[in-house]
C-alpha cells in the first residue's frame, strides 16, 4: 500500500483532477487547504489593510491564494503509475514550475480503514 500526497498550485483544477483520479480508479481523496511558505512570503494573504470583516464583492473579487494538498491510498506500482498520469494529464508536466508537487510513500500499516468490498 502507498499513500499518494500531491499538492495542487492551481486550485480551479480540483474538480477535473478529482474526475481523473476517479477515472483512474481512485477510491477515495481527502483534501485540505495547504500553503507553503514560499507562496505566504510572495503573497498579500497577511496584509494589514484588508477590512477585519470584508464584503461578499470584495472576496470574489480577491484570486486564491491557497493550494490543496490531496491524499490517497492506492496499491500496487500500476495503480501510481495510472494516479500521475491522469494527474498530469490535467496540470501537465509535473516537473514544470508551478504545477505541484506529487510523491509517493510506502505505508507499512493502516488502522481504521474501511474498504467497501469487504
Amino acid at each position: 500500500m502507498h499513500l499518494i500526497l500531491f499538492v495542487l498550485h492551481d486550485p480551479d483544477k480540483l474538480m477535473d483532477l478529482l474526475d481523473a483520479w476517479d477515472g483512474a480508479g481512485v477510491s477515495g481523496v481527502t483534501i485540505i487547504p495547504s500553503t507553503g511558505i514560499g507562496r505566504l512570503k510572495s503573497s498579500d494573504m497577511l496584509r494589514e489593510d484588508i477590512p477585519l470583516i470584508p464584503n461578499l464583492e470584495e472576496l470574489l473579487q480577491v484570486r486564491e491564494k491557497s493550494n490543496r494538498t490531496l491524499f490517497t491510498l492506492v496499491e500496487g506500482q500500476d495503480m501510481i503509475d495510472r494516479v500521475v498520469k491522469a494527474t498530469e494529464a490535467i496540470i501537465g508536466d509535473l516537473d514544470e514550475p508551478n504545477t505541484g508537487i506529487l510523491t509517493v510513500i510506502p505505508v507499512s500499516n493502516i488502522y481504521g480503514l474501511h474498504r467497501k468490498d469487504h
